[in-house]
């Protein structure tokens, strides 16, 4: 009697690399992940960074290999496009929360200079208390979990950095205030934190009505596909791993004999053409770093900046970090027996 047939013909899984996704409003950050998993058929599959179900925007999706980059990518600056309404407070700081509170004036009294100036003292390096429905955890659990639950964790102020905090325009609807702006940040910026800021600073009450990440470090929404798009190709729209470390992180150009060193766990001399000694805690890939991070020497190396280290043919050896003038490996992409063999 036959056995069983079982299928040979298994689709290969997506090369490793970054798919630069659009998410819709609506889904969760695990959705998308959930569904490109499907279609590249592999479940090594991350986000760099969270998206909110009703936020829409950039979400960085790495695939295979490139699931090692996306730790560090979310340490990079993002950058995005929100609507703030003045005039109410909600228990989740934006439009899906119960109405909160009680405006001590009118967002209608609120003057253009007196929203700048409030804004601008939300600007620079300052200390934010994240949303109580943020996902950080305190004791163990998820703040959003604790807060639907009824708890109301307390939540530690946390220095972060917003490089820029832009009002595109201002709109009056009903007796509120909708204040359209771009803001630029560093990661872990909360912008319903910003929000809820600036709507107590004015006395009216605020809270995010939409969201959109325009950018993640050097991937921005033009490069951005639908996940109708990617269901609907024949081809994946996929960033190579190499490509993907070389816009993302500076670049290191290693010799062969190096590269094989690295590969097997050796820290090497810093090459002549790059910076020597310990790298602040705190320097973003992009911009200028923010001193208020460098103060969480807490937690070392956390937010060291990693170099891309390639081997003479382009291929993506590791990501590294400087330490007392030598590279360390903060993430190995060869195989170490390979590369011995081919030494």
């Amino acid at each position: 009697m036959p056995g069983k047939q079982y299928a040979t013909d298994r689709p290969a899984p997506w090369e490793s690399g970054l798919v630069i996704v659009d998410k819709p409003g609506g889904m969760t950050s695990h959705d998308v992940v959930a569904r490109i998993r499907r279609l590249a058929h592999t479940r090594r599959v991350g986000h760099a960074g969270t998206l909110d179900p009703m936020a829409t925007g950039v979400l960085v999706i790495g695939v295979e290999k490139a699931t090692r980059l996306l730790g560090h990518l979310m340490l990079t600056e993002k950058t995005y496009e929100a609507t703030i309404r003045l005039g109410q407070s909600t228990s989740t700081d934006d439009a899906e929360g119960e109405p909160t509170g009680t405006a001590l004036r009118p967002a209608s009294e609120v003057s253009r200079a007196a929203l700048d100036t409030e804004i601008a003292k939300l600007t620079g390096e300052i200390l934010q208390v994240p949303s109580s429905v943020s996902a950080i955890k305190v004791n163990g659990q998820r703040a959003y979990k604790l807060t639907r639950a009824g708890e109301a964790p307390e939540l530690a102020a946390r220095p972060v950095t917003v490089y820029e905090f832009l009002v595109l325009a201002v709109s009056k609807v009903g007796d509120f205030l909708d204040v359209d702006a771009r803001v630029r940040c560093s990661s872990g910026t909360y912008i319903r934190a910003l929000a809820r800021d600036l709507g107590t600073a004015l006395g009216t009450g605020g809270h995010l009505t939409a969201l959109r990440r325009t950018a993640v470090g050097p991937y921005d929404i033009a490069m951005a596909h639908t996940l109708e798009d990617l269901e609907n190709q024949d081809l994946p729209w996929v960033i190579p791993l190499a490509e993907a470390a070389a816009a993302a992180f500076p670049r290191v150009d290693l010799t062969a004999d190096d590269a094989r060193r690295l590969a097997q766990g050796a820290r090497l001399p810093v090459p002549p053409d790059q910076p020597h000694g310990d790298q602040p805690h705190g320097d973003p890939p992009h911009g200028d770093p923010p001193p208020a991070l460098r103060e969480l020497n807490a937690v070392p190396d956390r937010y060291a900046v990693p170099l891309a280290a390639f081997d003479p043919d382009g291929t993506l050896v590791a990501l590294v970090t400087v330490e007392d003038g030598r590279l360390r490996s903060l993430a190995v992409f060869v195989d170490a027996a390979a590369k011995t063999r081919d030494a």
